[in-house]
């Protein structure tokens, strides 16, 4: 049973859902949309916050009577964003008996006081409390990579064999394969413009001599920033748009030649692989990214796409140049980058390492 507000839009939840129906796992899902609502969650006010707790109390009203009288399962996952749902999800798993899941893809605490530091040290450490109280709950917890699952069991605590490395992956009908695009080779990058992101650093490299037109798509944290260096000193041939429909943005990786992951320094940036490596590598296009212990899980230097240090614009640039110069290269790289998603990021692979994790606990009791 998939239970609570988790954001079922969010490619997380869709790609989890569809590889354990693919594995052969019957999942029904009780949901109540909160957190859709706003497309970005950073810096939300007092009255926000006020508004989203009402609509979250109202959504366990209805949520709570119709899992309980749901048909027999045998395990209940509380979905990314977990930490919300995870007090009133541990309650109707222990009513039913059977364990609970946590998709514990991000710390509150890493990412609001830590990455994006928009949260003080008292808030952030009531964050680590949710965090904390999350995890011990939940009979098994979800990482999306080992650096992930590590760190979780370092700070809070949980022991490494209770925290499984589900990845995020990429949905195949959303990104499916594509030809190289003809023409002058572009460079995509596209998110949330949140710190993890590093988009200074790809502004400063887009700077560079010989690089590559570069395609901004996203708008967030970070986004008054950019427009004013977008005022002051915009590279040549740089566009932004601020949001595409998540619809379109397998048309938009599909035009791209090379596409850009995160290239921020924070602990979190080194941990993390985003959807968008995962769904640049399902069209099959080469990527470069920050060198990080997470994204070594994935990725090859040289094989996939280019690695380069976190934060470094000359290195970033050069990566863009070498590719951009070379077609052979690109469709090389963008052919290796399809056939490692195919390994290890289809849904079908991460729900049946998530069947593989829950094994375990469902036929142990």
């Amino acid at each position: 049973m998939w239970l609570g507000t988790y954001e079922r839009a969010y490619p997380r939840a869709r790609v989890l859902v569809e590889g354990l129906r693919a594995a052969g796992v019957d999942v029904v899902e009780h949901h109540r949309p909160v957190w859709e609502r706003r497309r970005h969650k950073a810096g939300l006010g007092p009255l926000a916050l006020a508004g989203s707790a009402a609509r979250w109390a109202g959504a366990w009203a209805a949520l709570a009577p119709g899992a309980l009288r749901e048909r027999p399962v045998d395990a209940v996952v509380a979905g990314y964003p977990a930490q919300p749902d995870a007090a009133p999800a541990w309650l109707v798993a222990r009513a039913r008996r059977v364990p609970l899941v946590v998709d514990m893809m991000i710390s509150l605490a890493d990412t609001l006081a830590g990455d994006r530091a928009v949260a003080g040290r008292a808030a952030g450490a009531l964050l680590a409390g949710v965090d904390r109280a999350g995890l011990r709950m939940a009979d098994l917890v979800l990482a999306d990579t080992a650096a992930g699952a590590d760190w979780l069991s370092e700070r809070f605590g949980v022991p490494r064999g209770r925290v499984a490395v589900v990845p995020v992956g990429a949905e195949p009908q959303r990104f499916p394969p594509a030809p190289a695009p003809p023409g002058p080779p572009t460079a995509l990058f596209y998110g949330k413009l949140a710190p993890l992101h590093g988009v200074a650093t790809v502004l400063a490299a887009a700077r560079e001599p010989g690089v590559p037109p570069v395609r901004l798509i996203g708008d967030g944290q970070l986004g008054p920033w950019l427009e004013a260096e977008l005022a002051r000193d915009r590279p040549p041939g740089l566009t932004w748009e601020r949001w595409v429909p998540y619809e379109r943005l397998g048309a938009e990786v599909a035009g791209a030649a090379i596409c850009l992951g995160v290239f921020g320094t924070s602990a979190k940036a080194a941990r993390v692989v985003p959807n968008k490596v995962w769904q640049a590598m399902a069209v099959g296009r080469p990527v470069v990214t920050g060198d990080t212990p997470g994204v070594r899980e994935v990725l090859t230097d040289g094989a996939e796409g280019l690695l380069v240090p976190p934060g470094d614009a000359p290195a970033l640039a050069a990566a863009l140049r070498c590719l951009a110069a070379d077609r052979a290269l690109r469709e090389r790289m963008g052919l290796d980058a399809r056939a490692a998603y195919l390994r290890g990021g289809t849904p079908a692979a991460a729900g049946a390492a998530l069947r593989d994790a829950l094994a375990p606990l469902v036929f142990g009791r």
